[in-house]
């Protein structure tokens, strides 16, 4: 088994930090990791075009975190404007998005200001596309404060909001200049949040790393304890996993897509039970069971593999059994899914546990197969 952790990631969780690097040439930046970064203005200032920044976050965040990183950041002569959202995945559309752009214009926000995304993954994605449309493109810094976001959707440039057909199917490609994730947010964490981001942590074991993978299944209720020493591991693991695999194929042309186990199903899923009733997470965590198992009926993986793939994701305090929104329903919103290519779905499926596969390839008989499955 793994080693629990090293002591460099230990310390990161007590107050030291870790930094790993996006490698994309120019548009390289670090995601530094560790506990109390938000009352670090050195890891800011730098990435700063011009000391104005405008801070984007929603009202379950603000009054935990908005004061003392504007604080911080007026007494380093930083002119701070701010913007405060509704919480939630529904409010991921145009009419929240420009919410921002009214703000910006209201404040004559310049190209060289900076946006500061401080929140989950809702608002880190709505902020980093107002940044990539605003002037045609204005800096922008990822400060996550859920699981999920720091260990998934603040890393790697993806950007956008939801359609009622189809979830992130309108947004753009847009890089950060820095992540801070800070470990001592976790803390205000609700209990099903931070398992809705052990769902993105377990894929990473499932698509890339069958060490991790093992152990995760070996430490799970340390990390749903919030032990220091296992949540800095898992973070900074899932962080170079990711940031290896966005290195390689920044605009998911081809390995990036792996990313993706069970986001195919679970998006389905998002968007038939009606966006924010599910949570990201939860969605991922019942999609890459159908995956495992659509992966074993092509004769990949096996029941056992399934099986352990399955008690993994229900350690975790997620829901392991898909909704059954009927298979036409289901097909229908694959259908606008964004690795459809050439009309045919394309999917992420596991060649063994620690590997994982891009095919077009699955039948439709197993598709159903698996879509009318006993739950």
């Amino acid at each position: 088994m793994v080693a629990l952790v090293t002591i460099g990631q230990l310390v990161s969780f007590f107050g030291f930090m870790q930094t790993l690097h996006v490698p994309l040439g120019d548009r390289s930046y670090p995601i530094h990791i560790g506990a109390g970064l938000l009352s670090r203005p050195e890891l800011i200032l730098p990435q700063l075009a011009q000391k104005r920044v405008m801070i984007v976050t929603n009202t379950t965040v603000a009054p935990l975190y908005l004061a003392p990183l504007k604080a911080m950041l007026e007494a380093a002569g930083v002119t701070v404007a701010q913007v405060v959202l509704p919480d939630g995945e529904a409010y991921k559309t145009w009419e929240t998005l420009n919410l921002i752009f009214d703000a910006l214009l209201t404040e004559r926000a310049e190209r060289k200001t900076t946006l500061i995304a401080l929140g989950g993954g809702v608002i880190g994605d709505m902020t980093g596309f107002a940044a990539a449309s605003y002037q045609r493109g204005v800096p922008f810094i990822q400060i996550p404060t859920t699981l999920l976001s720091q260990v998934d959707s603040s890393v790697g440039g993806k950007t956008g909001i939801n359609h009622p057909l189809g979830k992130n199917m309108i947004g753009a490609f847009y890089q950060p200049k820095v992540v801070l994730a800070d470990t001592a947010t976790l803390k205000t964490l609700p209990a099903r949040e931070l398992s809705a981001g052990l769902a993105e942590v377990i894929k990473y074991g499932l698509i890339w790393d069958a060490e991790f993978l093992a152990w995760l299944e070996a430490n799970m209720d340390r990390l749903r304890a919030l032990d220091p020493a296992a949540i800095a591991h898992a973070i900074y693991r899932s962080c170079e996993i990711k940031a290896q695999v966005v290195g390689q194929d920044e605009r998911e042309g081809g390995i990036r897509a792996i990313l993706n186990l069970g986001h195919t199903f679970g998006h389905a899923i998002e968007t038939g039970m009606g966006y924010g009733n599910w949570l990201h997470g939860e969605a991922v965590g019942a999609g890459m069971v159908l995956a495992a198992q659509t992966s074993q009926r092509m004769g990949w993986i096996s029941q056992g593999d399934v099986a352990r793939t399955r008690a993994l994701i229900r350690a975790a305090g997620l829901p392991d059994v898909a909704p059954d929104l009927g298979v036409d329903r289901y097909l229908e919103y694959m259908g606008h899914d964004k690795k459809v290519e050439g009309g045919k779905m394309r999917f992420v499926l596991l060649k063994r546990l620690g590997e994982a596969a891009i095919t077009a390839e699955v039948p439709p008989e197993v598709l159903i197969a698996v879509l009318t499955a006993p739950r």
